[in-house]
């Protein structure tokens, strides 16, 4: 995943690193065994309320906020925390919880990676849609069906979308287009290339040489 990605470079973790994974049910348990393979520590429930209450912090008028002290930092360093111990060639922590957890609703900005186990692909949309907060960002989907592919794109509404890939696919990192490290939201053009760090200028002739 791109969460990983970021940490194994010692880049900190960008914007549009996946936040929260919603699979469903027939997927779930293959798609944790596979992280597990890849390297990934698998947090139990105690662990993970443990951890959110270091990494995360309590948000004035309600909710969470991130606590910046652990933003970007390495996946082995933040388990540390709670008393466990992995190799350094640990780059992510994974972690089951619901739809509605601290972990899934508050960007982290870190290798700390929760999975919502959904009944059909509906409600994995739905919950998506909900934890997406209307920021049209980044998205990715994994599957095989074009109708469910297409659905997703239309009600998820990012400025980047990813169909089976991670989501640096989208910025050009194992994907097409310009490799950048940040995008252009709604108001700006997109995926940056170079013209974005060209500046336009006209030179008009009005009565003498005249540079704008």
């Amino acid at each position: 995943t791109e969460k990983s990605f970021c940490n194994s470079k010692g880049v900190r973790i960008l914007c549009f690193a996946e936040k929260e994974v919603f699979a469903v049910n027939t997927a779930y348990d293959g798609l944790l065994h596979e992280l597990q393979k890849q390297g990934a520590y698998l947090l139990n429930k105690a662990q993970t309320e443990q951890l959110v209450n270091i990494v995360l912090q309590p948000k004035k008028g309600g909710g969470h906020e991130v606590n910046k002290k652990w933003v970007g930092k390495d996946a082995a360093r933040i388990l540390e925390t709670i008393g466990v111990h992995v190799p350094d060639t640990c780059r992510l922590a994974i972690c089951e919880v619901p739809a509605d957890h601290p972990f899934v609703l508050v960007e982290q900005m870190m290798p700390v990676l929760p999975i919502v186990r959904c009944q059909s692909f509906e409600q994995a949309v739905e919950d998506a849609v909900v934890a997406e907060h209307g920021n049209r960002h980044t998205a990715s989907i994994f599957s095989k069906d074009v109708d469910h592919m297409t659905r997703f794109a239309r009600v998820i509404e990012t400025t980047i979308y990813v169909k089976n890939s991670a989501t640096k696919a989208g910025v050009g990192i194992g994907g097409e287009g310009h490799c950048t490290m940040t995008i252009a939201g709604p108001t700006g053009e997109g995926i940056t290339c170079a013209k974005s760090f060209c500046r336009r200028r006209c030179m008009l002739a009005e009565g003498g040489l005249r540079i704008i």
